[in-house]
């Protein structure tokens, strides 16, 4: 795999964090990375449908992704390709990046390649002791901790190690959201019973995001009496959520109740020198030299994400490709972590998934969140939705009215001082607030 792949790959990998994984599948999944030169992009699509609509709401996106990885800008050209799958284009000929090297570095997700530290060592001993052996005080195992501190890396462990010690076991990973999506697929289809057994059959449940549950009634019953099926059955359940359960506003007591009865594990923010570990195991899996001066200044400015500080290492392996294994400097440091530094979700990109986030809480589809229908659950909704954007982006009223087919900035005022009066006596609505807005921080 040539390294212009490799970096189109990390390119992707933050086009998935920006989007839903709807829109990721169907517009930026299958685009061929087909040239990279000094200052120029080429990807391919396989159609002029695509191709059009890649260019006009996509290649934003792209541009901001591909200056993440490099450090520098870059001009995108899209183009169709003349048969699906090929890399056969003409764009202009200027010189090609050719570099073999690999980028990624991937590593597989064990206990092995976990770092511990004093801010995570309990949870990884809780983890590894639910996989390596059978103790219920343990169940369910409650992991929590703020986005990027290794609490999917925990579950990945949990299972891998699961699968190498019992072949036979039967064990399921599966978010928070993805079991509501299902919930609602199965629903809609009659298949809740081949649902339901795919859940209650196996010994060792994995949720991650489990905070994603709460607040939809349907999706917390069947979790309930999943958990219940599991639990009276000596099956393992572990739990993995961005705060405990006592924070999770829309939770339903009985479930947060059944979620503090095992154990319950925190992780921390790394530590100094857990963070330098952090970049020196990441370095060495991309096979690059870093000096200790670059490790400690990574160190000393990205503190809360474990996430951000192996990005940085790739940006870095990134910017050496681009120009010719030149030395990695603490200035070359300071540009590939300058983005990080400054980390910004684009506000279209914001307002989305608050829209998304909005829709999924309140069983109302985004599409009537932007219409003009007045149905009261729809309208209530919108509202909300109004309101979670201006105190998360602190829009104008006039660009939000905008977002909603043009809207007077008089409705939205509106929208935003009904809602601020609900909350202030309606106790439910104010916690499903928290929580939407949480969740679309954490997102």
């Amino acid at each position: 795999m040539d390294s212009f792949e490799e970096i189109f790959g990390l390119v992707t990998d933050y086009c998935k964090t920006q989007m839903t994984e709807v829109a990721f599948n169907l517009w930026i999944k299958d685009i061929v990375p087909v040239k990279l030169t000094v200052d120029s992009v080429y990807l391919g699509v396989n159609s002029e449908f695509k191709r059009n609509i890649v260019a006009e709401k996509y290649k934003d996106l792209l541009s901001n992704g591909f200056e993440r990885v490099l450090g520098f800008p870059v001009e995108i050209f899209i183009e169709q390709l003349k048969e699906e799958g090929s890399k056969d284009i003409v764009p202009p000929k200027p010189p090609v990046l050719n570099n073999a090297e690999e980028l990624t570095g991937d590593y597989e997700y064990t206990f092995d390649t976990f770092i511990v530290g004093s801010s995570n060592k309990f949870a990884h001993a809780a983890a590894m002791a639910v996989a390596t052996h059978d103790i219920r005080n343990y169940n369910p195992l409650f992991i929590h901790g703020d986005s990027g501190l290794g609490k999917t890396h925990l579950l990945f462990a949990i299972m891998n190690e699961v699968k190498r010690r019992k072949p036979d076991a039967l064990v399921a990973y599966v978010k928070g959201e993805e079991f509501t999506n299902e919930l609602i697929a199965a629903i809609r289809s009659q298949t809740t019973q081949e649902f339901r057994e795919k859940y209650r059959k196996v010994d060792y449940l994995l949720v991650d995001d489990i905070q994603f549950i709460a607040g939809r009634d349907s999706t917390q019953e069947e979790f309930f009496h999943t958990f219940n099926a599991l639990y009276e059955s000596g099956k393992q359940i572990v739990l993995v959520s961005d705060r405990p359960p006592k924070e999770i506003k829309t939770l339903e007591d009985r479930l947060r109740n059944r979620f503090e009865m095992g154990l319950m594990a925190d992780i921390q923010p790394a530590d100094y020198e857990t963070r330098i570990a952090i970049i020196q195991r990441k370095a060495d899996l991309l096979k690059m030299d870093m000096p200790i001066e670059v490790a400690e200044y990574i160190a000393n400015n990205l503190k809360s994400n474990i996430r951000q500080l192996e990005g940085a290492v790739k940006n870095i392996k990134a910017n050496s490709l681009i120009y010719e294994n030149r030395p990695i400097t603490i200035m070359v440091a300071q540009t590939a972590i300058r983005d990080i530094l400054n980390d910004n979700q684009p506000v279209p990109v914001t307002i989305s998934k608050i829209i998304t986030e909005v829709s999924r809480t309140f069983n109302v589809s985004e599409q009537d969140i932007k219409s003009n229908k007045r149905a009261a659950n729809i309208s209530r909704a919108r509202q909300v939705a109004m309101y979670v954007i201006k105190d998360i982006t602190q829009m104008s009223m006039a660009a939000i009215g905008d977002e909603f087919g043009g809207r007077d900035h008089s409705t939205v005022v509106y929208a935003i001082s009904q809602t601020e009066k609900m909350m202030k006596t309606d106790s439910r609505l104010r916690e499903i607030i928290e929580d939407i807005t949480k969740n679309v921080r954490d997102m």
